[in-house]
């Protein structure tokens, strides 16, 4: 039984003392990791995205001022009101300034709204609703990694240039998976295919198997996972008992992380295509990033996933611009944040547009063949490159009331 785990923070304070800016907050900048300990995200997020947080903080050093930060983090439990509390609590009691992470669109949403008209900033790293940059965007509120729009849009595209001309969807049957279908349907038809009809299921599903058979009968050439976590996890496997593979249709995951794959095994997971904003082996940069991330308590053995280097890249771009305005404060910092682009390189070339957006490539793989891999996590062969200025959507069709 999934042991339900309240707000019980896992709370390091993190750099040498020294008195920081009088414009910063009681003196400390506290950055809250809100994320999925124990349910569906917990591999991709979870303890992983409390140390990459940790790893922004150490690697800020201060900012040559001696700023002082402090990590702490939380389970969510994937329940919006759940979320909402602890962001509350945070923000009311303990003095947080920044939440990061937020694994889950209905959780993230409930936040953003949360926050809005406060102090405290939202580094929605892993929220994935294109919202957050639209008709929800907030002056508050920074997107890193994923979206709906992007996944989406940039995952039918490949498939579409590849012959991937018609489509049946499984999708979990909230906000994010709502999302991804719509926007990747959308795509789809307006571009000369056919969407051949759509499967719901509810988050935490753990047998496909009318499902998968409903994606077998459509004939789609296309058989696209808008989900995430252990429920893409056990279609991916599910799905080769029933041959979808060999029966000539491909599989395609909007939203799986390197963590995923790692779970389902190269025999099942070989000839997967995915997008992903991140990979561990694309760079001199990424191979280092994920080298110390390895040798976090907790993560011996594994590499980061992209939200986890997400959560580390805007947790360092939000203390970078903390240090250049000598404040804390939401909007101050969230304006620093779009003015300058970020100093790390683990997403490539990256900038916040004003809309809240951070754009940067996007990526399709397929995964290899068992035969094809080196090692543990060498997983991916690249087949495509989404540039920054293609692989979002185009900040005037977001209908966000800050752009005007």
């Amino acid at each position: 039984m999934r042991k339900v785990m309240r707000a019980a923070l896992l709370a390091t304070t993190l750099l040498a003392a020294g008195s920081a800016a009088a414009e910063i907050s009681d003196g400390v900048v506290r950055i809250g990791v809100l994320t999925d300990m124990s349910g569906p995200f917990q591999d991709t997020n979870g303890q992983g995205s409390v140390e990459a947080a940790r790893m922004a903080a150490e690697d800020f050093a201060g900012g040559g001022k001696g700023i002082r930060v402090e990590i702490v983090g939380a389970d969510h439990q994937n329940k919006a009101d759940v979320g909402s509390s602890i962001a509350r609590k945070w923000l009311d009691i303990e003095k947080v300034d920044a939440v990061v992470d937020v694994p889950n669109s209905s959780v993230g949403l409930a936040v953003n709204a949360l926050l809005r008209d406060t102090r405290m900033a939202f580094l929605a790293s892993a929220t994935a609703t294109s919202d957050l940059t639209g008709k929800a965007c907030s002056p508050n509120t920074v997107q890193w990694v994923n979206d709906a729009w992007a996944t989406g849009n940039t995952t039918a595209a490949a498939m579409m240039k590849r012959g991937g001309t018609s489509w049946y969807f499984l999708t979990v049957n909230y906000a994010l998976g709502q999302g991804i279908e719509a926007e990747a349907s959308r795509y789809v038809e307006t571009h000369g295919g056919t969407v051949k009809g759509a499967s719901r299921h509810p988050l935490g599903t753990a047998d496909f198997s009318s499902l998968l058979l409903q994606a077998q009968g459509s004939g789609a050439k296309v058989v696209g996972l808008a989900n995430a976590g252990a429920d893409a996890i056990n279609i991916v496997k599910q799905a080769n008992e029933f041959g979808l593979k060999q029966a000539g249709q491909s599989l395609v995951a909007f939203l799986v992380f390197i963590n995923d794959v790692h779970a389902m095994g190269l025999k099942d997971a070989q000839g997967l295509l995915l997008t992903e904003s991140f990979y561990w082996d694309m760079s001199d940069e990424t191979r280092a990033f994920a080298k110390r991330f390895a040798a976090r308590p907790g993560q011996a053995g594994k590499v980061p996933s992209g939200n986890q280097a997400g959560v580390y890249s805007a947790t360092l771009a939000y203390l970078d611009a903390v240090t250049r305005t000598g404040s804390d404060d939401a909007r101050t910092v969230v304006a620093e944040m779009k003015r300058k682009p970020p100093r790390d390189r683990l997403f490539g070339d990256l900038t916040v547009r004003p809309d809240g957006r951070a754009i940067h490539p996007i990526y399709l793989f397929e995964v290899k063949k068992p035969g094809e891999s080196k090692g543990a996590y060498d997983y991916y062969k690249l087949v495509d490159t989404i540039p920054a200025d293609q692989a979002f959507r185009p900040m005037a069709e977001g209908g966000c009331p800050m752009v005007k």
